[in-house]
């Protein structure tokens, strides 16, 4: 999907057919492609979904002449089957409280429901949007971001061996496990580095939230990278264009790729055991009663 305008699908198609083709005609195939990938991005969603995964990307746009960053929202759902789907990918001029907010409202109208779980990167209006969207889940903040994050407060030739010991509480069986490693990390490590430790004691909860799901879920689901790889795939389709003529265009060529990978996902093995999360619900309300 290298075409993305008039021009590059006029090249792509004469050269796939062996004859010309009529600016009108690349028009009329683009209209049909849009329509089709339109009924993809707004068809209903009946089945619930457990778990959320939401991210952005940033493409270049040019809009009145002028070439801006657009962010591309993407939303990925695990079902009850434990098949990954792509939900939504939409356009917005900047990641923002309301842009946000307006695409989990768009996934809610078509009928996004059972969610339990959300991972996200630590962006304040997408966990603004979320607890107000989808107050009934519980958000993961990624920790591969929240580890990225975290060496913006520690001196330019600081020990790596501080940020290692902090990405292996991350591999622990349970929560129990993960806070005892993180207080023995922080006597470690507070002396010499007080400004980390005191940005990792006031912000590392919300990314442990993965330890109150199965342990055969947490390392698909404390952090983005299922979504990421699919970013990656979509930077390498969109790179050989480099700055895109409208953001139609942009949608268009996203949502080919989207629907593509969701297409393979769905032949693919199952992403999840979801049996796993059934039975720890079920131990959970026992023990409850």
């Amino acid at each position: 999907m290298q075409g993305v305008s008039t021009r590059k699908v006029k090249a792509i198609t004469e050269e796939l057919c062996g004859h010309a083709f009529s600016a009108s005609a690349i028009s009329a195939i683009n209209k049909r492609l849009d329509e089709s990938l339109s009924a993809f991005a707004t068809r209903p969603l009946a089945e619930p979904f457990p778990y959320l995964i939401l991210d952005a990307r940033y493409e270049k746009v040019r809009e009145g002449g002028v070439v801006m960053s657009q962010a591309v929202l993407i939303a990925v759902g695990i079902d009850w089957d434990g098949r990954r789907q792509i939900l939504a990918v939409e356009m917005a001029n900047r990641e923002s409280r309301s842009s946000w907010k307006d695409f989990l409202i768009g996934l809610r109208r078509r009928g996004l429901n059972g969610v339990e779980f959300v991972v996200a990167d630590d962006h304040a209006g997408l966990r603004a949007s979320v607890r107000e969207v989808l107050a009934e889940a519980a958000f993961q903040r990624c920790y591969v971001h929240f580890l990225r994050n975290a060496r913006d407060h520690l001196p330019r030739k600081a020990d790596d061996d501080c940020l290692q010991e902090l990405r292996w509480l991350y591999d622990r069986r349970s929560i129990d496990e993960a806070r005892r490693d993180l207080s023995a990390w922080v006597a470690k490590w507070s002396a010499r580095y007080p400004r980390l430790v005191a940005w990792v004691e006031e912000t590392i909860d919300e990314t442990l939230t993965f330890y109150r799901l199965p342990l055969q879920h947490h390392k698909h689901l404390k952090s983005t990278n299922m979504l990421e790889r699919l970013n990656e795939e979509i930077r390498r389709r969109t790179y050989v264009v480099r700055i895109f003529p409208n953001s139609d265009a942009c949608r268009r060529l996203v949502r080919a790729l989207a629907v593509e990978t969701h297409e393979n996902w769905l032949e693919a093995h199952r992403y999840l055991n979801m049996s796993d999360l059934k039975e720890l619900k079920k131990t959970q309300f026992r023990q409850a009663a």
